[in-house]
């Protein structure tokens, strides 16, 4: 089994842009919630988050036709009431105690944060760390396992991992709606983990995201390793990042998937107690290190070496030597993560059922609190 560092560097840079100031509307969502209390099998339910402000419901029923073409910076979205970007939100805020006050503690693994360098053992992985394991089944029984592949064979998760992306410059060529024109031209939709800070700069990307079918899901206010961070620290990364897809886009996720996969049992539970399924991947593109515009052209990956590795999934499903599904890692972070799948998306759909995960993987609840 591969074994991964804690502290390995992952060109991830996504460009910081200012939001405009915009408008927005008004309407009701009907909401689901449980309580966050064990119920009699043991299992940990999870619940609509409370704590969070409420903000305009727009439903979520796609438009038709899929809309294209530019996007308008008109949203109502209060940029000032957020963090800084790319920075740890501060525990002491009122709103992040609000959500820490709603924690059941009792049902949060006691693991210490990670430092750099801390000994870990891999034949007992008690903490169920992906990062060194690749532990998908919690050690914590009351916490469900993560979403690590589709499990019928010819099924194929689209995912993209730290969107929306933003302009980096005036008429910047690749920024949304650069993706999501071309997914609508597949007639195809996918799942998107959104990081907060680029919400909060993008708020109107949300909304186009929303619009044409894809699914939302969380990724962090500022795209850290979890396993490092404390609790209160994480349930700020995933407060902030809750709140401004709700803000944007109207609704709350119910699933998230941690930064670099960095997760292990303390921090799914606290996820988990904040509503959201953990999904992971099986099948990693390695997009995020073709070097571009994003990372200076620093990265460690060849395009040779990525469609190598497209092309390795269609030929093992070709020669019917796959024994189910997969979720796959891409990103909307650059340049040339756009135009791989530019490139490889046309030719995984003559060989898969591509999909997004929610209609892949039938353990996952429905992907918004909203209904």
């Amino acid at each position: 089994m591969v074994q991964l560092a804690l502290f390995s560097t992952i060109a991830a840079s996504i460009a910081l842009v200012a939001a405009s100031p915009i408008n927005g509307g008004s309407s009701n969502a009907t909401v689901t919630s449980t309580n966050a209390t064990a119920t009699s099998g043991g299992v940990l339910a999870t619940s609509s988050p409370a704590y969070l402000p409420s903000f305009p419901f727009h439903g979520i029923t796609p438009l038709s036709p899929v809309p294209t073409g530019a996007i308008t910076k008109n949203s109502s979205f209060k940029t000032a009431d957020y963090p800084e970007a790319w920075t740890q939100p501060d525990v002491n805020h009122p709103e992040v105690q609000a959500a820490i006050k709603a924690i059941n503690w009792a049902y949060v693994p006691k693991f210490k944060p990670r430092t750099e360098g801390m000994a870990y053992d891999d034949n007992k992985d008690e903490a169920c760390w992906w990062t060194n394991t690749q532990c998908t089944t919690p050690k914590a029984k009351y916490l469900p396992a993560d979403v690590k592949h589709c499990p019928n064979v010819g099924d194929f998760g689209l995912t993209y991992d730290d969107g929306p992306l933003p302009s980096t410059s005036d008429n910047d060529p690749w920024a949304e709606p650069r993706l999501y024109d071309f997914l609508a031209g597949q007639k195809q939709t996918a799942t998107l983990f959104y990081v907060g800070s680029n919400v909060a700069a993008f708020p109107e990307a949300a909304v186009r995201a929303l619009e044409s079918g894809h699914t939302i899901c969380a990724h962090t206010w500022s795209h850290p390793q979890m396993t490092t961070l404390t609790n209160h620290e994480i349930v700020a990364q995933l407060y902030w990042n809750l709140r401004a897809i709700k803000e944007a886009a109207g609704v709350t996720p119910r699933c998230w998937r941690p930064p670099y996969g960095d997760v292990d049992d303390r921090v799914r539970a606290i996820a988990h107690q904040m509503g959201m399924s953990t999904i992971i991947w099986d099948s990693d593109s390695f997009d995020w290190g073709l070097p571009s515009v994003a990372n200076d052209f620093a990265g460690t990956y060849t395009q040779a070496t990525v469609d190598g590795f497209f092309e390795s999934w269609i030929a093992e499903r070709k020669s019917g030597k796959d024994t189910h599904g997969h979720v796959v890692l891409e990103h909307e972070t650059s340049n040339m993560t756009i135009v791989t799948t530019e490139k490889w998306l046309p030719k995984l759909k003559e060989a898969f059922n591509v999909k997004k995960v929610h209609d892949c993987a039938p353990q996952l609840p429905s992907p918004y609190w909203e209904a």
